[in-house]
C-alpha cells in the first residue's frame, strides 16, 4: 500500500473513532465490525478452542472500546487493538490443556506417532474429518510454544505483520522481536520437518491416518467439527482455499498459516451490541 493510501486509511479511521468516542452508535458498531474477526483469529491461535476464543474476543473488544479515546493514530486501529489483545492473552490465567501439562513439541510428536493407522481413513466424511484433524493439529502444536514465542510466530508468520509493527504490539524492540520469532520458527520448523507429511513428504505423520485416533481421544467430534465447518468472514478464505495456498507454498509456515478466515461467532458479537445499547457502557455515557 502506498504512503498516500495509508494516510487516507488512517484519516478515515480517525474520523470513525472520533465519531465513536463522541457516542455515535453506528460508528461504535462499525469499529466492532472492523476489529471483531481479526481479534477473534488472534485469540483462537492463542487459546486453541473456539469457545475460549469467543470469551477472550468479547473481553478484548470491550477493553478496546473502553480505551478508544486514548487512540492517537500512532498505529493503525487494528494494530493498536492487537496490542491490547496481545497484552490480555499473554496474561490470561486460564491455560490450554497443553500449557497445563507443559507439553513439549517432542512429547507431542511422540503422541502423534502413537495410534497412527496404516492406511488413510475411508469412513464417512473422510475429507471433512481429515481437514478437521489438520486444522486441530496445527492449532494444538502452537500451544506447545511458550506464549511469548507463540504470539511472535502468529503475528509474524501467520498474520504476516512486519517486524516493526509486531515489535510495537509486543512493546519490545524490532531486534528482540526478530530473535523471538526466529526461535519460534526454528522450533516449529524442526518439528514439522521431522513429523508432518504436509511439510515434508518423508515425515511419518499423515492427517488422514490420524482420524480414527483423534476421534477416539475426543479431539475431533465427527458430529460437530470445530474448525472445518467454522463460519468464515464474508469473502474470506475457505478451508479449501487455505489448503490450496498451503500446497502452493509447501513449507512449514504454510502448514500453520493455512486456516480459513474464521469469523467471530455472531452470538458473542450480538451480546456486545446489546451491552453497547444498554446504556451501561461508559463510552456512551
Amino acid at each position: 500500500m502506498s504512503t498516500e493510501a495509508q494516510d487516507g486509511e488512517l484519516a478515515e479511521e480517525r474520523e470513525l473513532v472520533g465519531r465513536a468516542v463522541a457516542g455515535d452508535r453506528d460508528a461504535i458498531t462499525d469499529v466492532v465490525r472492523l476489529l471483531q474477526d481479526p481479534l477473534y483469529r488472534l485469540a483462537l491461535r492463542m487459546v486453541w478452542r473456539p469457545a475460549e476464543a469467543e470469551d477472550a474476543t468479547q473481553e478484548i473488544l470491550l477493553r478496546v472500546l473502553g480505551h478508544l479515546g486514548t487512540w492517537r493514530a500512532e498505529a493503525k486501529l487494528l494494530t493498536w487493538a492487537y496490542r491490547i489483545g496481545v497484552n490480555y492473552l499473554l496474561n490470561l490465567k486460564r491455560q490450554t490443556p497443553q500449557e497445563a501439562i507443559q507439553l513439549s513439541l517432542d512429547a507431542y510428536r511422540e503422541g502423534l506417532a502413537d495410534g497412527l493407522a496404516e492406511a488413510d481413513y475411508r469412513g464417512p466424511e473422510a475429507t471433512l474429518l481429515t481437514e478437521e484433524v489438520r486444522l486441530n493439529c496445527s492449532q494444538a502444536m502452537l500451544q506447545c510454544l511458550a506464549r511469548d514465542e507463540r504470539v511472535a510466530f502468529v503475528l509474524g508468520d501467520v498474520f504476516e505483520l512486519n517486524s516493526t509493527d509486531a515489535a510495537w504490539i509486543l512493546d519490545i524492540t524490532p531486534a528482540a522481536y526478530r530473535k523471538r520469532l526466529e526461535r519460534a520458527k526454528k522450533r516449529l520448523g524442526n518439528f514439522l520437518t521431522a513429523t508432518c507429511g504436509l511439510a515434508n513428504p518423508e515425515a511419518f505423520c499423515r492427517c488422514s491416518r490420524r482420524v480414527d485416533k483423534a476421534v477416539a481421544l475426543g479431539r475431533v467430534d465427527p458430529r460437530k467439527p470445530s474448525f472445518a465447518r467454522h463460519p468464515i468472514t464474508p469473502g474470506g478464505r475457505t478451508v479449501a482455499q487455505a489448503e490450496q495456498q498451503m500446497a502452493r507454498l509447501h513449507d512449514a509456515a504454510a502448514v500453520l498459516r493455512a486456516h480459513p478466515d474464521y469469523a467471530a461467532p455472531q452470538a458473542k458479537m450480538d451480546a456486545i451490541a446489546g451491552l453497547l445499547h444498554s446504556g451501561r457502557f461508559p463510552l456512551l455515557d
